[in-house]
């Protein structure tokens, strides 16, 4: 009997917890539902166009249709430029500068996953809940929130005493090359005083307070070539292959159960001639199956959740690496890419916000994801220096796969949940 009245008692809870809403709230959710038809349009245009991370051209098009966007409601906007030799288009920065409540950075990207040589299926709705497209969830979907969401406030009149900087890069899924890259969205982000980033959402129920970091490595055995018949034998010892064998699977053996640590050998090439191309992320190997190869390299990533866990992991590794079979060696190298964000008080207090908007909104509680299954991100860069909460971004299916999807029932749902956060926090 008691679980009769278990869904109509949270019905009401949640029903009681709307009364919440103040009457100013309250517009801003009507203008956010009266908005969501253009909101889809605008959507179904980004998606459409091409801006796979090297399509630079696509990139800056999508660019300049947000830039268009946010200066009618007032925003002044800027382009960063990235040096020729970076083959990047730049950021888009969209500010405005008030007095009141909190300085705020709402990050998103303008760049996709899907170069130009990937099949290029274009926005489609599969149903009246479901739609697809390249980049329609990572991060076409988020961008068109933060903007969604701010017109609303804009709308009834909220936005004249807010500091406000919507931040997107050009190259999140394949950064460019060097410091300089990050160097002006580290610098406005430390003037700022929270940061909100709008990759996909996990779900409606799921924010984010903390990511893992993203380094890469690079393995590079080599060893003495001659007849297949005579490898293992003295003098001429177990060959490149055998010894790269060796070393990813004692990385797995002594690295695999660590909690947020992962490790991934993403390509190896190895043979009597193996090339690498670290720009294309390609190899080519010459060889035959009678000749031990004398050269094999092996590319991969590494993720991790601290600075120290990632230290930790790297000497590991290269203990491993300097421990070779007979007649072999091998050298690892390490790069780095996007730092870790740790959990902190005021992410969590960001989350806190996040529930308590929800559950005003009657759409139920919000809570802080598993850090092991986000992948890195842009805020991670500037989470030293501010609070931070991701995770805000559309939700759906599919992230950088063909078909990813987007779920458009909770789409008004996450855009009036971020118009409020932003409105909460900029009074």
């Amino acid at each position: 009997m008691k679980k009769r009245f278990l869904i109509p008692a949270l019905l009401c809870c949640f029903s009681a917890q709307a009364q919440t809403l103040t009457p100013t709230e309250r517009n801003i959710v009507a203008a956010v539902r009266q908005r969501m038809p253009t909101a889809e349009k605008l959507l179904e245009q980004l998606v459409n166009i091409n801006s796979g991370t090297l399509n630079v051209k696509g990139v800056r098009e999508v660019g300049n249709v947000l830039q268009k966007e946010f200066e009618a409601i007032g925003f002044k906007s800027d382009w960063v430029a990235m040096p020729a030799s970076m083959q990047r288009a730049g950021h888009l920065v969209a500010h405005r500068q008030g007095k009141k409540g909190k300085k705020l950075i709402l990050i998103g990207h303008l760049d996709t996953v899907f170069e130009l040589d990937l099949p290029f299926p274009k926005y489609t709705r599969l149903n009246d809940s479901t739609a697809t497209g390249q980049g329609v969830l990572d991060i076409k979907g988020g961008d068109v929130v933060i903007l969604t969401a701010l017109q609303a406030l804009q709308a009834n009149g909220l936005l004249k005493d807010a500091s406000i900087t919507a931040y997107f890069t050009g190259d999140e899924e394949r950064q460019g090359a060097g410091a300089e890259s990050r160097a002006d969205f580290i610098a406005r982000a430390r003037k700022a005083d929270v940061a909100l980033g709008f990759e996909n959402a996990s779900n409606l129920h799921t924010v984010a307070t903390a990511r893992r970091g993203s380094s890469t490595w690079r393995l590079t055995t080599s060893g003495s070539t001659g007849h297949s018949s005579g490898i293992f034998k003295p003098g001429v010892g177990y060959g490149a292959i055998f010894e790269a064998a060796r070393i990813l699977n004692s990385f797995r053996e002594t690295l695999s159960q660590e909690q947020y640590l992962t490790f991934n050998p993403g390509l190896l090439v190895g043979g009597a001639e193996a090339t690498y191309d670290e720009t294309k992320a390609r190899g080519e190997v010459v060889g035959k199956t009678n000749i031990i190869a004398p050269t094999a390299t092996v590319a991969g990533d590494l993720r991790f959740l601290t600075e120290e866990q990632k230290e930790a992991a790297r000497a590991r590794m290269r203990t491993i690496a300097t421990q070779s079979l007979p007649g072999t060696r091998a050298e690892i190298t390490f790069s780095d890419g996007y730092p870790g964000m740790g959990s902190t008080p005021g992410n969590q207090k960001l989350a806190a916000l996040a529930d308590q908007t929800s559950r005003a909104l009657g759409y139920g509680p919000v809570a802080a994801g598993d850090p092991g299954s986000r992948g890195a991100g842009d805020i991670s860069y500037v989470a030293q220096y501010l609070d931070c909460l991701d995770g805000l971004g559309v939700s759906g299916k599919g992230a950088h796969a063909a078909g990813e999807t987007i779920n458009l029932k909770e789409f008004p749902m996450l855009v009036e949940r971020a118009a409020l956060m932003i409105y909460r926090l900029t009074r």
